[in-house]
């Protein structure tokens, strides 16, 4: 693992790549900042109040009702049910030096959280926030920021690198031992930034399946690359001359990407390949502060507000919001 001084230096420049300041620290992570309100005619909460802090970076939700949120300080993890808004830290992370990034459910409850300079892919059991297991990953100069769950492997970002890394699943979801992770380095077009700032950010698979998307801050403005997952070719997908700048996770559904900015949401429709893309609307809301990752169930979409370049304190308020498909 790195150094202090190392890991608060490293994360600096990670926030002002991504157009923030980020303020490292012990952070109380317990209860949210208000009881949620539930509308009155039954309908699930358009916010979810995480705990004050808290200072997000991703979102997972898999087939039961539950968002995940890690945080950025600290690594804890809030599990919030949709019905309700109401929420609790189900793993309290191992304090400073410690992150969560992105996160991705499977279709068994597990949790994958990635662990930024932690260097870590972890799995956690998503009703107890029990350490399934831990996974360290990449190099000194590894951050490992969003990942998404295949039915054969998790595939994770590296954003300083230039390179993913894989974890197999066998038969019934079997997580792989240690030694069968597998690192790709990645090839072709792809364009790797500088030290101190991110490249790769979030990731997806194509609409077929067959290949990954990964998203590159750095190139050209920001940037969407299909990359084989076999070789690590990347080829820079045509978005038809929109950029991606501060984008970090991305979700897909069906042939829809879905893609955060700053101040709004791209969606784009791609070939089946993930060659090509084109933008089919900008959705704007008065509630996105910085939204960070998207995540689906039941006809909504959830994006939490990272709030960069606002600096993270004791007392910082986060949410995350909630939009009617189809958009």
């Amino acid at each position: 693992m790195q150094s202090t001084s190392m890991t608060r230096r490293r994360l600096l420049g990670a926030g002002a790549a991504l157009g923030g300041a980020v303020v490292l620290g012990s952070v109380a992570q317990g209860t949210a900042r208000a009881t949620p309100r539930v509308p009155a005619d039954g309908a699930w909460p358009d916010e979810l109040i995480l705990p004050e802090g808290f200072h997000p970076a991703g979102i997972g939700i898999g087939p039961a009702p539950y968002a995940y949120f890690g945080s950025l300080l600290g690594g804890a993890i809030y599990r919030v049910a949709l019905a309700t808004g109401r929420g609790k830290v189900i793993n309290q992370g191992g304090g400073e030096g410690h992150f969560a990034v992105g996160l991705q459910v499977d279709d068994r409850q597990r949790v994958f959280v990635a662990g930024g300079w932690g260097r870590t892919v972890t799995v956690m059991d998503g009703v107890t926030g029990r350490v399934i297991r831990t996974y360290e990953v990449g190099n000194a100069d590894t951050f490992v920021d969003h990942l998404v769950v295949t039915p054969r492997m998790v595939w994770c970002t590296d954003s300083f690198s230039g390179q993913l890394f894989g974890l197999p699943l066998g038969p019934g979801g079997r997580l792989p031992a240690p030694h069968e992770v597998v690192t790709l380095p990645l090839r072709g077009e792809w364009v790797q930034g500088p030290s101190d700032g991110l490249s790769a950010t979030g990731i997806s698979t194509t609409p077929d399946g067959r290949s990954l998307l990964v998203v590159n801050i750095h190139a050209d403005g920001g940037s969407l690359f299909r990359v084989d997952p076999a070789t690590g070719t990347a080829r820079k997908v045509d978005l038809g001359g929109v950029t991606l700048p501060t984008t970090n996770g991305i979700l897909l559904r069906g042939r829809t990407l879905y893609a955060p900015r700053k101040s709004d949401l791209a969606v784009f429709h791609l070939d089946p390949t993930g060659f090509g893309a084109h933008l089919v609307k900008t959705v704007a809301d008065p509630r996105f502060d910085t939204p960070c990752a998207a995540a689906v169930h039941t006809g909504r979409l959830y994006l939490p507000n990272s709030r960069f370049p606002l600096p993270p304190e004791p007392g910082t308020p986060y949410n995350a919001v909630a939009l009617s498909l189809p958009l």
